[in-house]
């Protein structure tokens, strides 16, 4: 494993990669994360010891994981980037890493599996093959999720009160429990913000790239429904289940995830 660094739109990207294989892989990973903990997958592709789609993979792939802006050792951006900011990013930073062959092997979970799709879109030439594990594509805009989005917004106006923290706090702890605002910072808050507003449910059409799409079914962050619904609009897609996993596959079931990875490439 090396360890490098790259400036991106005045942002210095930390970045990591395993292996030297002809092929690559970009992962990238989900929010509040980083590429550490996504290093026993990237080992796993660099050093396989099952059989890939065209035969046994004796040298592996290069494994690229980039801590993405605003997470790991990358800065964060200045301002509040949207999903499409990301995808701008993703495609100087791919210009610029020279361990990334094109077309390469993009990997996108949760968070990162939704920017992840809207590359695939934007610039499908440059993708040989996409995998959205657990990706966070599907934002229904069920009448509570805008109810919980407004409060949030409004609730910012009231930072001079008396006692706003120990409110805020509460508010997200008891109220919306799991959401990963409560945990994030400064201008992240507001990119947070922008991240989940972004429905790529009647975008996913447009995606030409070949797709697999690799689930838990005991998710309870990205429900199974949505891998479904991902499946059924992505016509050249192919959907694995992986039973009794959860959301986080990259860190209890890596090997299995590194196995089916291996097996569509």
């Amino acid at each position: 494993m090396t360890e490098g660094q790259v400036t991106i739109k005045n942002l210095k990207i930390n970045y990591k990669t395993f292996g030297n294989g002809e092929r690559s892989v970009l992962i990238l990973h989900g929010w509040r994360s980083q590429s550490d903990r996504w290093q026993k997958i990237a080992e796993l592709l660099a050093t396989p010891s099952v059989q890939g789609s065209d035969g046994p993979m004796e040298k592996g792939v290069t494994v690229i994981i980039p801590d993405l802006p605003g997470f790991g050792k990358s800065q964060e951006p200045e301002s509040a980037w949207s999903i499409d900011n990301y995808v701008e990013w993703l495609n100087e930073f791919i210009e610029k890493v020279p361990s990334v062959h094109q077309p390469f092997y993009l990997l996108g979970h949760s968070f990162g599996g939704t920017f992840a799709a809207k590359f695939a879109i934007k610039y499908n030439q440059k993708v040989e093959k996409l995998f959205l594990v657990a990706a966070s594509c599907i934002r229904l805009k069920t009448p509570s999720k805008k109810i919980i989005y407004n409060i949030s917004r409004v609730i910012k106006i009231f930072y001079f009160f008396p006692h706003y923290e120990v409110f805020r706090k509460y508010f997200y702890r008891f109220i919306l429990r799991k959401s990963d605002y409560l945990y994030t910072s400064g201008i992240m808050k507001e990119v947070y913000l922008k991240v989940i507003a972004d429905d790529l449910s009647q975008k996913l059409g447009f995606l030409k790239v070949p797709t697999v799409i690799i689930w838990g079914d005991k998710d309870d962050m990205t429900p199974i429904e949505h891998a479904k619904i991902a499946h059924e609009k992505i016509r050249n897609s192919k959907l694995i289940i992986i039973p009794g996993a959860g959301h986080n596959l990259h860190s209890n079931n890596q090997e299995i995830l590194a196995e089916k990875v291996l097996e569509n490439i």
